[in-house]
């Protein structure tokens, strides 16, 4: 009698098994480069948010210390009525008027949404536009506060002065899916430093 020849093939378990080890790796593949992939994204986030950070900051303390005619140790810091009135900031002309300012999405100095603003007051051309939505999500914050002589860490309560303030922003995003968080965050203390008196 003829016995058959063993045919060289798998058999349906170990197909099986071979699937299911392929589906594993396949997704941890994909769960690693997801992550990368968020990775890259928060870092890039992140770095757009310290540009934003270090401009406004720039533009705040590149203003004088004080409104002109007032006194350094003003016990209220923010802009007067005809400054917040127009609802940008191009009257803010002393590091005060910054004090409480927010805006979502970020804006320049004309009130202008950034992404789509040319810096001149106007708007890009489209086609050199920043997505309508990509920084829908974006708020700057600015504080303006006095902070302890001795420890420039500490901020004074409302009502108290010293010879020092504190300029704190910071770049929030709110992402719809995990919430808020601070991607940028800048803090700089200026003192006032009175004209020389020529005789």
């Amino acid at each position: 009698m003829h016995k058959p020849t063993a045919r060289a093939a798998f058999t349906l378990i170990e197909a099986l098994a071979a699937i299911a080890i392929t589906a594993i790796a396949g997704s941890v593949l994909l769960l690693g480069t997801t992550s990368s992939i968020q990775s890259t994204d928060d870092a890039m986030r992140r770095t757009i948010a310290y540009g934003m950070a270090q401009q406004l900051m720039d533009e705040a303390v590149g203003c004088r210390y004080m409104e002109l005619g007032s006194s350094p140790y003003d016990t209220v810091i923010k802009p007067t009525t005809a400054e917040a009135a127009r609802g940008t900031r191009e009257l803010f002309d002393d590091t005060g008027d910054f004090n409480g300012y927010r805006s979502q999405p970020p804006k320049d100095f004309y009130g202008i949404a950034l992404g789509t603003d040319d810096g001149q007051g106007g708007q890009r051309t489209p086609a050199f536009q920043c997505s309508g939505t990509f920084l829908q999500n974006w708020r700057q914050e600015i504080d303006v506060y006095y902070v302890n002589d001795t420890n420039l860490t500490i901020p004074l309560s409302a009502g108290q002065t010293s010879d020092y303030r504190a300029v704190e922003v910071r770049i929030i995003y709110n992402d719809p899916k995990r919430g808020p968080s601070e991607l940028a965050k800048l803090r700089r203390v200026i003192t006032y430093v009175a004209p020389l008196q020529v005789n």
